[in-house]
């Protein structure tokens, strides 16, 4: 839910003397870094996939959130140091270009960056349309995977195209009263949670319940769901574009980077304790039942009307972040055109207006076939449910650039620096290219979530064709290469990706 919106690129950031002097103002202090980063993780993921996460673990979903909160630590830990070593707003493009100076893999992890955005939007679109039902009582009449929610889905994917191109000037400070709508909605469900304690409703026994549907060990059922919550913790790497509108950067960076994980991950583990005290595993990740949280709110106080509200707070957390991400995906689709390595059209820019039309359209019509394809998917008996397979995608795209990440951050080690930077501890990058490869692996995918592969190879394989057209036609007809001419140019890859 990023409320930055990627406009550097209007403002050309040169390369700048060490202590990272630039044209843009340092208008961030501490306080409002540490919102803007809890802002930026909390999200979707927690509002949408809480129950898909217990589906996988029963009662322990609050250990998939511990996992997933470990895992992104770690690799906060590499970003702080490249981010405080260079202080552009650049993000993962720019780091594996520094790294490895391969265009193509440059343009792949751009790539992938982008895809991750329009499927994060595209399971907030659905998310949207679950809780637009439950807000409006038609549980029993939509179901999932039927036509009303695969409409409300595209109408709402196309009203975030609209406001896209309109041109966005979110300021930091809408994105403070959006952050403060979600963590109302999240610690509503903490409150009630400890109201009912007070009642003898809670059944906390249940917390440490192990029971995965597929008869998978303890630890591969972790996985499995940690995979899934990963997604509930991404957020984290936008905040590196904010570095040069922070004030001293290198001592506040990543004190309020730990402390804004640190909140998400308590929360996130507060809810799913919650959840599960509250409401059986077995109906809380039964997605007719209605959304995981609405149905804890009704259990928890059932005499206060906060289910009839919540739906509401859940649009409003999950309808800023499909923006955020369709933003940042239409820049950095446009970004690729202007660097020559897509076709130009895509670079197109309205002339009234000055957004990229054409890469919004494009990067909607994506979005509007993977919306159909996984809504149409889970109308099927067997389909993983809509929300955790694009979530899941989003997670396992992300991991595997997490993973480059994490090896750019040890290769570049041999790259030293004028000015001081924070260092992570050496074992770290290490710990955390692991980890995040392990998760990325099928092996830590329920059968459902195999889906997951499919989607992001597809998602990839329309970038090397689009990769392969233009490298064609810039070979043949305008006799130039075909590569990256500018990473540091790149219209803020890392942009706004929010669990």
């Amino acid at each position: 839910m990023s409320g930055h919106t990627g406009d550097h690129g209007g403002t050309e950031v040169l390369d700048s003397p060490a202590e990272g002097q630039t044209e843009l103002k340092r208008v961030m202090g501490p306080k409002l870094l540490l919102l803007f980063i809890v802002g930026d993780i909390l999200g979707t993921g927690v509002y949408a996939l809480t129950g898909s996460v217990a589906g996988e673990v029963g009662g322990a979903a609050w250990a998939p959130f511990l996992v997933a909160f470990i895992v992104a630590t770690i690799t906060a830990f590499s970003y702080l140091e490249l981010v405080t070593k260079y202080p552009q707003a650049a993000g993962a493009a720019l780091y594996t270009h520094k790294a490895f100076g391969i265009h193509f893999f440059t343009f792949i992890v751009c790539f992938a960056v982008m895809c991750s955005g329009i499927t994060s939007a595209s399971t907030a679109s659905n998310a949207f349309a679950g809780f637009l039902r439950d807000g409006f009582g038609m549980t029993d009449e939509w179901p999932d995977g039927s036509a009303p929610l695969l409409v409300i889905a595209l109408a709402f994917m196309a009203l975030v195209a609209a406001v896209n191109f309109r041109g966005v000037g979110e300021s930091v400070k809408a994105n403070v009263v959006l952050t403060l709508v979600e963590l109302s909605g999240l610690l509503l469900v903490i409150f009630i949670g400890l109201y009912a304690v007070t009642q003898g409703k809670a059944d906390f026994s249940q917390t440490v319940v192990f029971d995965s549907p597929s008869d998978k060990s303890t630890f591969f059922a972790i996985t499995a769901a940690t995979s899934l919550a990963f997604f509930a913790m991404v957020g984290f790497e936008d905040s590196v574009n904010m570095a040069e509108e922070t004030h001293e950067p290198a001592k506040n960076f990543p004190k309020m980077m730990l402390t804004g994980l640190g909140i998400t991950g308590l929360i996130y583990v507060l809810v799913s304790i919650t959840a599960v005290a509250l409401v059986p595993v077995g109906t809380l990740s039964n997605p007719d039942e209605g959304s995981a949280l609405t149905q804890v709110v009704a259990a928890g106080a059932p005499n206060f009307p906060f289910d009839k509200i919540f739906p509401f707070i859940g649009m409003f957390a999950v309808a800023n972040s499909a923006l955020i991400n369709m933003l940042m995906a239409s820049r950095l689709l446009y970004g690729m055109a202007k660097q020559e390595v897509l076709p130009p059209f895509l670079g197109k820019v309205h002339h009234s207006r000055r957004t990229p039309w054409a890469a919004i359209l494009f990067t909607t019509a994506i979005a509007f076939g993977l919306i159909t394809y996984v809504v149409r998917a889970n109308g099927s008996e067997e389909g993983a449910s809509t929300v955790s397979l694009l979530g899941g995608t989003t997670a396992l795209l992300l991991l595997c650039v997490f993973t480059v990440v994490n090896i750019a951050v040890l290769v570049l080690r041999r790259d030293p620096v004028e000015h001081s930077h924070f260092r992570a501890p050496s074992i770290l990058p290490y710990l955390g290219a692991a980890f995040c490869a392990f998760l990325a692996g099928p092996w830590a995918r329920s059968d459902e979530q195999q889906e997951q592969y499919k989607i992001a190879g597809g998602l990839l394989a329309v970038g090397v064709l689009l990769w392969a057209l233009t490298w064609v036609v810039n070979r043949f007809f305008f006799a130039k290469k075909t590569y990256m001419r500018d990473p540091e140019e790149l219209d803020d890859p890392d942009h706004a990706h929010h669990g």
